[in-house]
C-alpha cells in the first residue's frame, strides 16, 4: 500500500477531523498506486494519520475513510452504512424518508444516499467510491433491504474526478415519483428529474420551527417555494391564507399537486414569477403578510461570487422585511457555504436598517439531524436559517 507523506508546514486539519488531503499538503508519495486505490497517510514524523482513497486528478488527492489502522473491506462499508442508519433512527424516531448517508459527515466521503420510503437514491461523486460501488451496494442492500436503488450521478463534479455523468436504476425498479411524509405533510418526490436527488431534507426541523408563528388568522408568503415545503407546513399548522411563489412552472405545478395530495384546496395562491420582481411589486402595491418566508437557492457557489451574492440576498431580505406586518415574523435562509453565518447575519441587519425595521431573533439553526457536521470541516456548515420578529422604526 502506498504511503502519502504530508508537509511539515501544513495546517493540522486531519488531526482536527477534516477528511480531505489537498495536493499542496503532500510532500511525497512512497510506493506505487492506481487512481482510486487505498493509501496510508502519514505526517512528516512518519505517524499514521489515517487511510483513504487517492485520486491524483483531484485537488483533494486523498479522502480519508478512517483515522485508524483498520481494513477497508466489504464489512467496513457495511458497518459504516449501518451506523449511519442507526444514527438517523435514534435522532429522528420513526423516520422512513431522510438523508441516510451524508458523505464526509458519515465518514463515507463522496457518497450521498437519500431514502424515500423503500427506495434509495444514491449519488457518488468521487473516484474512490466509484471503485468501491459493489461493496457500497452490498452494504445498502444488507442494511436497508430496499425495493430499488436509483443512481443520480448526473452532476458535474463527477467530471472533476474523471468520471462520467449518468442516472438510472442501479438495483430493482420502482416508479420515479414517490410519495413521502415529513412533519405530517405528504410530498410527491421526483427522483429522476427533481433537483439534487429529488427533495431537500436539510430543512426538516426548520419547517417544523415555523409552527409557533402560525395562528388561525395568519397570512403567509412563501418565496422560492420550490415544491411547496414551507407553504405546506404553514397551511398544515392552520394558516388562514398562503401565497406560494417560484420562478419554475414545474415547481409550482408540483407544489399544487402536493397541496391536493394533502387535501389543501382552499385559500392558497400559486404564483409563477421571479421572486425578486414579485417582492418589489408587492412592496409597491402596499401588500403585507403576517409571516414572510424567503428561502432562495445558493447565490454564491464560489468564493468569487460572494459580493454579488451578498447584494442578491440583501435585496431579497430587504423587500421581504418590508412586506411583514407590524409585529409579524420574517423567516430567512441561505444555503451558500461561502456566505458564512456572520456574513449572513450582517446582511440581514443591513437589510433591516434600510427597511427601517428592528428585528428580534426568535430562532437560529442550520441543517437538520440527518445532515450532521464534522466540527473540523467548515465545508459542512452551509445552511443558515433564522426567524425574526419584525418591528418598525417609523
Amino acid at each position: 500500500m502506498a504511503k502519502v507523506i504530508l508537509n511539515r508546514q501544513r495546517k493540522k486539519r486531519l488531526e482536527e477531523g477534516h477528511p480531505w488531503v489537498y495536493k499542496s499538503e503532500v510532500a511525497k508519495i512512497k510506493g506505487d498506486y492506481e487512481p482510486g486505490d487505498t493509501v496510508e497517510v502519514y505526517n512528516h514524523q512518519d505517524h499514521l494519520l489515517g487511510k483513504g482513497y487517492i485520486n491524483p486528478q483531484s485537488q483533494m488527492i486523498v479522502r480519508i475513510l478512517t483515522y485508524r489502522d483498520e481494513e477497508l473491506n466489504e464489512q467496513f462499508f457495511i458497518d459504516r452504512i449501518q451506523k449511519a442508519w442507526q444514527y438517523r433512527q435514534r435522532f429522528i424516531p420513526g423516520v422512513r424518508s431522510c438523508r441516510a448517508i451524508y458523505g464526509e459527515a458519515d465518514f463515507l466521503p463522496g457518497l450521498v444516499v437519500d431514502k424515500y420510503e423503500d427506495v434509495l437514491v444514491v449519488q457518488i461523486v468521487s473516484l474512490g467510491m466509484e471503485v468501491r460501488k459493489d461493496m457500497i451496494l452490498k452494504g445498502l442492500l444488507e442494511v436497508f433491504n430496499p425495493k430499488a436503488v436509483y443512481l443520480r450521478n448526473d452532476v458535474y463534479v463527477r467530471e472533476l474526478e474523471g468520471l462520467e455523468q449518468g442516472k438510472g436504476f442501479w438495483y430493482g425498479e420502482s416508479p420515479t415519483e414517490i410519495e413521502i411524509e415529513e412533519n405530517g405533510v405528504k410530498y410527491i418526490v421526483d427522483i429522476e428529474g427533481g433537483q439534487k436527488t429529488g427533495f431537500f431534507f436539510d430543512q426538516r426541523e426548520n419547517r417544523a420551527a415555523i409552527k409557533p408563528l402560525i395562528t388561525p388568522e395568519a397570512t403567509v408568503l412563501d418565496c422560492f417555494t420550490h415544491t411547496g415545503s414551507f407553504m405546506l407546513n404553514a397551511y398544515s399548522y392552520g394558516a388562514k391564507h398562503v401565497t406560494a411563489v417560484d420562478i419554475s412552472e414545474h415547481a409550482i405545478e408540483t407544489a399544487k399537486r402536493n397541496a391536493e395530495l394533502n387535501g389543501f384546496t382552499e385559500n392558497i395562491d400559486f404564483v409563477v414569477a421571479n421572486a425578486f420582481d414579485y417582492l418589489r411589486e408587492a412592496v409597491q402595491q402596499g401588500k403585507q403578510w403576517d409571516v414572510v418566508i424567503v428561502d432562495p437557492p445558493a447565490f454564491a457557489k464560489t468564493r468569487h461570487a460572494v459580493d454579488k451574492a451578498y447584494s442578491g440576498y440583501k435585496d431579497v431580505n430587504l423587500h421581504g422585511l418590508k412586506l411583514v406586518k407590524e409585529g409579524g415574523y420574517f423567516v430567512t435562509a441561505s444555503c451558500s457555504y461561502h456566505v458564512d453565518p456572520g456574513m449572513f447575519e450582517q446582511m440581514v441587519q443591513d437589510a433591516a436598517f434600510d427597511a427601517q425595521k428592528v428585528l428580534r431573533e426568535i430562532h437560529w439553526s442550520g441543517a437538520g439531524y440527518d445532515h450532521p457536521q464534522i466540527l473540523g470541516a467548515d465545508e459542512g456548515n452551509y445552511l443558515k436559517f433564522a426567524i425574526y420578529e419584525v418591528t418598525s422604526r417609523k
